[in-house]
């Protein structure tokens, strides 16, 4: 099996790396080895890869500073999928690419399904909901949140970070949904290409959480671990009390339902994914 994986230096692209099977040939770039702005670059990489998958880990992320780069996330959230699919459909190749719950509102009164109508409310989320159509029927597209794992760039370690630096922190209550340790998200996306899975799907770990309650959470197994020597006060406020360039859904709890009976898992609760991250994190120093 020869693979493409994309953004090999994120978190999600790490833990993909961590546990690809041993006789597939994987080619991972980054973004220093391959631009996704470049639709055409990102087209002839793969057409002349031939590749029997891409895993497509990266994205824009940067939430807030895509309402002024909305078109540089199009390129890199939208085109470059476009491009890929292209290519891999010339070729006979397939596509694996992750999405995000950022497509939906946040207006449903419960988790949302994969076949849920979509209703973006911010440019990141926007340029997400085009990579999934640019994407194709073929490919599959699993949508996740919240992700996160040891020695990554995530909420966990800035709440580490803060916890140390301060006494008090103040963390919106008011957003819903559940965290994604990489490394889960990671085998669900393995597990999804060798079923030859195809369509729409979703992951996060298990059980329901506001940004407040993984933050609490953050700090309870945070001390417990010793990774936090004091005492750190944790105030819940609003969405409007911390006011952001981008709207952000406040209900956003995926229904990974779906993903479970095709893969024959359930994956654990989020608390018991923060409590194994942190103690990695605990090892790194």
């Amino acid at each position: 099996m020869k693979v493409l994986l994309t953004g090999s230096n994120g978190q999600l692209g790490q833990a993909l790396l961590a546990q690809v099977p041993a006789n597939w040939q994987v080619d991972a770039v980054a973004r220093a080895d391959l631009d996704l702005s470049d639709s055409d670059a990102v087209y002839e990489r793969v057409a002349r890869g031939g590749y029997d998958v891409v895993l497509n880990a990266a994205a824009y992320t940067a939430v807030d500073k895509a309402e002024a780069e909305e078109e540089l996330a199009m390129a890199v959230n939208a085109r470059a999928v476009g491009a890929m699919a292209r290519a891999l459909g010339e070729t006979g190749g397939r596509l694996a690419h992750v999405s995000t719950d950022f497509v939906f509102d946040g207006t449903s009164p419960r988790a949302y399904r994969p076949d849920d109508a979509r209703n973006p409310i911010s440019a990141y989320g926007r340029s997400k909901a085009a990579g999934e159509d640019a994407a194709g029927e073929d490919a599959i597209v699993l949508r996740t949140a919240w992700v996160y794992t040891a020695g990554g760039g995530n909420f966990v370690r800035t709440m580490l970070r803060l916890m140390r630096e301060r006494e008090e922190l103040r963390v919106v209550a008011d957003q819903i949904g559940a965290p994604t340790w990489a490394p889960g998200l990671a085998a669900t996306l393995l597990g999804l290409v060798a079923k030859q899975a195809r369509g729409t799907f979703h992951h996060s770990d298990a059980g329901v959480a506001s940004w407040y309650d993984f933050a609490v959470a953050i700090y309870e197994e945070g001390r417990a671990l010793g990774l936090l020597e004091r005492d750190v006060a944790i105030v819940p406020i609003p969405t409007s009390a911390y006011p952001t360039p981008a709207s952000r859904p406040a209900f956003s709890l995926l229904d990974s339902s779906a993903t479970r009976a095709v893969l024959g898992d359930r994956p654990p609760h989020w608390r018991v994914n923060l409590r194994t991250m942190l103690k990695e994190e605990k090892t790194l120093g």
